[in-house]
């Protein structure tokens, strides 16, 4: 996979198809291949005659490992999202993110509004703004010895995921103590771009899509029917709805 290096950290990406562009911004603990190829995001998209790129934020994937937390701030994630716009020579992309990368996709609408032309906030919705429950228990399951010493369920889930995708446990951990942040009701309020928010009916992690969804100045909620937070990913009907989405957006 090609790399480019931004702040002195490589970064790893890809790029398949033509058309207009869609930034892929994964989840915590994912990557690139895991949360937009092989859920069959990528060939979806080229199919219906866009242009797929996605990155491995900075410690995930094939990405420089980081052990700081403060090298981890949502603000700081955004950045490396908008150097590789400006690595490929993209003035402006749709944007998707999912759970850790939606809260990415949304501090980049913030600080670069110019370069977004619209949104899709997968698998977070009012959380954003309430938030999702302590980054600890998670902190503390991968920082832990083995799967069997996690006892918190929730711990025991992200512990799980990181070692199905021989991930840096360590540098997960620095970018969990970092990633939360909240945003305020009107922050989200001024982010102008068409806006979806695609949540799982089942996810007991992301808050109602809907309620973050009327924050939005246009903003509309998708509820994936029948999916949890790990499974509505890849969901045909996530997929349609953006589909549909990024068809009737200006």
């Amino acid at each position: 996979m090609p790399t480019f290096t931004h702040q002195g950290i490589d970064l790893s990406y890809l790029d398949e198809g033509e058309g207009d562009p869609v930034l892929l911004i994964h989840g915590f603990a994912s990557n690139k291949m895991i949360n937009w190829s092989y859920t069959g995001w990528v060939t979806t998209l080229t199919k219906a005659g866009y242009r797929a790129i996605a990155l491995d934020n900075r410690g995930h994937g094939e990405s420089t490992k980081l052990y700081d937390p403060e090298a981890y701030s949502s603000e700081t994630m955004a950045e490396d999202a908008r150097a590789l716009l400006d690595h490929l020579g993209i003035q402006r992309a749709d944007v998707m993110g999912y759970s850790m990368g939606a809260r990415i996709a949304a501090f980049l609408c913030l600080n670069h509004q110019e370069r977004v032309r619209s949104v899709v906030f997968g698998g977070l919705g009012i959380g954003m703004v309430t938030g999702v429950g302590g980054s600890a228990p998670i902190v503390e399951a991968l920082e832990a010895a083995s799967l069997d010493e996690v006892t918190d369920p929730v711990g025991r889930t992200f512990r799980a995921f990181a070692d199905q995708t021989k991930s840096d446990r360590m540098a997960l951990a620095a970018c969990m103590r970092a990633m939360r942040k909240k945003l305020a009701p009107e922050q989200v309020g001024s982010i102008q771009r068409p806006a979806l928010v695609a949540v799982g009916s089942k996810d007991e992690v992301a808050g109602s899509a809907a309620e973050l969804a009327a924050l939005l100045p246009n903003g509309r909620a998708l509820d994936i029917t029948g999916r949890d937070h790990m499974l509505a990913v890849g969901d045909k009907i996530y997929k349609a709805g953006v589909l549909e989405f990024l068809a009737a957006r200006p």
